[in-house]
């Protein structure tokens, strides 16, 4: 049985997901977030800076931008679509600046 891996949630990924209208999306990202916990992240990218992209394959091509803290805590800093891509990178860089400026 493989360890639980703990995951975060930013304010900004919440109130993202809280505003996602699409319900198979919804339910997408849910089960993308359940099969993190377990180690199985997907579909995903290294986008630089420490900051990395799951890549969901439904509706829009939703992506959820995460950064790992020591060795089992990931962080979800934002969502976003293909169409926001870029702006969604560089918001997700920003806040894993932000908040590792706080841990130090």
């Amino acid at each position: 049985m493989h360890e639980i891996i703990k995951i975060e949630i930013t304010d900004t990924f919440a109130r993202w997901l809280e505003k996602l209208k699409d319900p198979i999306a919804k339910a997408s990202i849910a089960r993308r977030i359940y099969n993190a916990k377990r180690g199985n992240f997907g579909d995903w990218k290294a986008l630089g800076d420490g900051v990395n992209e799951m890549r969901l394959s439904v509706s829009k091509g939703y992506r959820i931008y995460y950064a790992q803290q020591g060795e089992v805590i990931y962080i979800l800093l934002n969502g976003g679509h293909k169409g926001t891509q870029q702006a969604d990178i560089e918001k997700a860089k920003t806040l894993w600046a932000e908040l590792k400026g706080k841990g130090e």
